[in-house]
């Protein structure tokens, strides 16, 4: 096969139908980087999960006075009460789901109330509105149920507590986007699919007496359909380019430049290596979906 002759086919179907081309790698341009959005939007929620689950803890909230819990009709929780929970949080039963524990009296909690709210609520909080509070590690932080039903209930605790349900609604929310994204990005392939098929078509018409020539003095059917599949490719291959290009700059203004320093409670952030594994899934994912199109495209059009 003549790679001169064929390449110089590809390039003057692509100056015939200019404007067609132009709009397939816009479609594939938008298409794919919601593609490449979504992976890193996942892989970030990743890294966020892992980061919050392994450090959340479950919180034994003591009784303080003014409690209204059945578990607190002595008023504040006493050395005996929370010498019991000490003993059974330390206890051989809860040895294999316990990884550590940190109590936080009543002053401890009241300094970091002020330290996180400002000194102004100086006026309005006191140290005895607040728990005395045995914070728990879990070794699996899935069995958080286990530290719920061995305390709720026992005398002088007022609340268990497992932080991670105040971090499932964001990570749901986040997943919806991602769903979004998705969904998105496969209705703008879907665009840049029938694009492609269309602009082979609109190719080989415009040249069907050349192929007619072609096929009567004997070129294959390979040799005649190679040039419109490097149409496509050509096509979906800038696109890719493009959308390969917005997602690393997005990466590095969008993350590095601004949410990194705006976001506190996020410390885990996708980066340029993350980037670097998604291009490549791009890039293949755009020029697997054109060949694909377009090889279908001219086949149908030659048996037509």
């Amino acid at each position: 096969m003549r790679v001169g002759l064929v390449l110089g086919e590809a390039f003057s179907g692509l100056r015939r139908n200019a404007s067609m081309v132009v709009s397939v790698v816009l479609v594939t341009f938008v298409s794919l980087t919601f593609v490449g959005a979504a992976i890193l939007m996942q892989v970030q929620i990743g890294k966020m999960s892992d980061y919050w689950v392994d450090r959340a803890q479950v919180a034994v909230f003591m009784c303080r006075e003014g409690s209204t819990q059945t578990t607190c009709s002595d008023g504040s929780a006493t050395e005996e009460q929370l010498a019991a929970v000490k003993e059974k949080l330390d206890s051989p039963a809860l040895s294999d789901v316990v990884r550590g524990v940190r109590f936080e009296d009543r002053d401890t909690a009241y300094a970091n109330v002020l330290e996180l709210m400002g000194e102004d609520y100086e006026a309005f909080i006191t140290p005895a509105q607040l728990n005395e509070t045995y914070w728990v590690n879990l070794t699996d932080p899935t069995q958080t149920d286990v530290i719920s039903e061995a305390f709720t209930g026992m005398d002088g605790v007022e609340e268990v507590t497992d932080q991670m349900q105040y971090l499932d609604p964001l990570f749901s929310a986040l997943n919806v986007a991602t769903y979004i994204a998705v969904g998105i990005a496969g209705l703008m392939l879907v665009a840049a699919v029938l694009l492609i098929s269309t602009t082979i078509r609109l190719s080989a018409y415009a040249r069907r007496k050349e192929l007619g020539i072609m096929r009567l003095v004997g070129a294959s059917n390979r040799f005649i359909q190679t040039p419109f599949i490097l149409e496509g490719v050509f096509a979906a291959l800038v696109g890719s380019a493009l959308a390969s290009v917005a997602i690393v700059l997005g990466l590095q203004f969008g993350v590095n430049g601004y949410l990194r320093g705006q976001v506190d409670f996020v410390t885990t952030w996708v980066g340029m290596a993350d980037a670097a594994l998604v291009v490549p899934v791009i890039v293949v994912l755009g020029l697997v979906l054109a060949a694909a199109s377009a090889s279908f495209a001219i086949r149908r059009w030659l048996r037509a």
